[in-house]
């Protein structure tokens, strides 16, 4: 057959070398010539960069999102963890307490594992594993400007680099640039009708530190202590100590309005002892500060809701936190990203990538992770006072006192733990809070008395205070 008779490969471009980016390139690299518009340099190891702000920050991927990593990219959870990366059984490795003030007893049992390290580490794994794979292509320092097309289709991207100004021609952009996504605006430009739009916002600001692990815990595994913030209580407040590589710690501290931390750094230790269980602060106390306080508020749940526009373009595509961005306490960003870039390959995997209707379809199909961590998100952000104009329905209260009954069962209860954990996790859908393995124990109600402390072992607190 003579070269000309060869079809020619689709052409992708991806905004944002983000990890949505990243992901959503391994998924279309099976389909389509992929180019990563990213507006930073990126860098050569694991080191922060501006254009994830949030990296400082305690990061965690729960065990949907480690099924995700591998499926799209296999051997990558493995690298992460041969660099430094801990893989952690929750309920063994993990000490948590709930909103509702109920701390979970630590089970044994390895199928909800997350993955715990900073994000700059995963973040150069991810990297190093998408961009060495043939058909995917970076162009650094360089910035989108707009679409090229119309309301029908979409047929490129404007961009610059540098004082060059061009358009790259493609069958398929996909916006992965989160947050600060020009989506909205863009398709306005287009003569586009926006799409319905949605904001939570606890009010929730973050304050972060990094510490050199105390005493001898940096010799052994040491446990997730993660503390979360009660609605019910305002304003909330929580944290968490994420053991990471290198023998560090990262502490990450939340309060809501009324209720935040600072960046000033010898206040940092009294509002940790402050917390509903001072836990996290005895543990700092015989820990050394590696780095001075930061702060964020971008912590808002905001979602759009795409999938629902009455007219969508050909050849355009929103995925991860463009779509919906998350109050970053629930850990489920990375886990959607990477489910995102899946319901798009699977979307691939029947349909030509530019058949008409295809770009639709895939929107739909990435909003069904969305809108599963949206859920989880904003039944417990919008009681804070002030979240949203609009306020939870019948609905929604009476699924957030039924989630409420559910952790408390699972708190005792190794089967209803593992319901409830196989929805936090993004493994399956609410309704599997229904299951007979939730129902039965909650009507029988618990063998155990709930726990009144923190299950920390004498063992543990001895590694961190000696």
């Amino acid at each position: 057959m003579p070269p000309s008779a060869h079809p020619r490969r689709p052409a992708a471009v991806i905004i944002g070398a983000s990890a949505t980016g990243l992901f959503a390139a391994a998924a279309l690299a099976e389909f389509a010539d992929v180019t990563i518009i990213e507006r930073d340099e990126l860098p050569t190891g694991p080191e922060l960069r501006r254009g994830v702000p949030q990296a400082r920050h305690a990061h965690l991927v729960w065990s949907g999102g480690v099924r995700a990593f591998s499926e799209l990219l296999p051997g990558v959870v493995d690298d992460a963890v041969t660099r430094g990366a801990r893989l952690i059984p929750f309920m063994g490795a993990g000490v948590s307490r709930a909103p509702n003030e109920v701390w979970f007893r630590r089970f044994l049992s390895n199928h909800h594992q997350m993955l715990l390290c900073s994000r700059p580490l995963l973040d150069q794994v991810l990297r190093d594993h998408v961009l060495a794979q043939d058909h995917v292509t970076v162009l650094q320092n360089t910035t989108a400007l707009s679409l090229q097309g119309d309301k029908y289709r979409i047929t490129g991207l404007h961009i610059r680099t540098g004082d060059d100004t061009r358009t790259l021609t493609a069958d398929l952009v996909i916006d992965a640039s989160g947050r600060g996504s020009q989506t909205p605006k863009w398709l306005q430009d287009l003569g586009l009708p926006p799409a319905t739009e949605r904001r939570v916002d606890a009010g929730l600001a973050y304050a972060t530190r990094l510490y050199r692990a105390p005493g001898t815990t940096a010799d052994g595994p040491f446990p997730l202590i993660n503390v979360q913030a009660n609605p019910a209580k305002a304003p909330g407040q929580g944290g968490v100590i994420l053991p990471i590589e290198d023998g560090k710690w990262i502490v990450t501290l939340g309060g809501t309005r009324g209720g935040e931390p600072t960046n000033d750094p010898d206040r940092f230790l009294d509002f940790a002892l402050g917390l509903g269980d001072p836990v996290i602060g005895e543990l700092l106390k015989n820990a050394e500060p590696l780095s001075d306080v930061v702060t964020t508020r971008t912590t808002a749940n905001v979602r759009h809701y795409y999938e629902k526009a009455k007219h969508w373009p050909d050849g355009f595509v929103v995925l991860g936190d463009a779509i919906a961005s998350y109050n970053p306490v629930y850990g489920h960003g990375l886990t959607v990203a990477a489910q995102c870039a899946l319901a798009v390959r699977d979307v691939l995997r029947t349909t030509p990538l530019t058949a008409p209707g295809t770009a639709r379809q895939m929107q739909r199909a990435a909003a069904r992770p969305v809108g599963g961590a949206w859920d989880l998100a904003v039944g417990q952000d919008a009681f804070y006072p002030g979240a949203t104009d609009q306020p939870p329905t019948a609905v929604e209260r009476f699924l957030a006192r039924f989630v409420d009954r559910a952790v408390e069962t699972g708190a005792s209860n190794p089967r209803a733990m593992a319901a409830l954990l196989d929805v936090m996790s993004l493994e399956k859908p609410a309704t599997r809070l229904f299951s007979w393995d939730m129902i039965r124990p909650m009507l029988l109600g618990p063998k155990k008395p709930p726990l009144q402390g923190p299950p920390v072992t004498e063992a543990e607190r001895t590694a961190a205070l000696s």
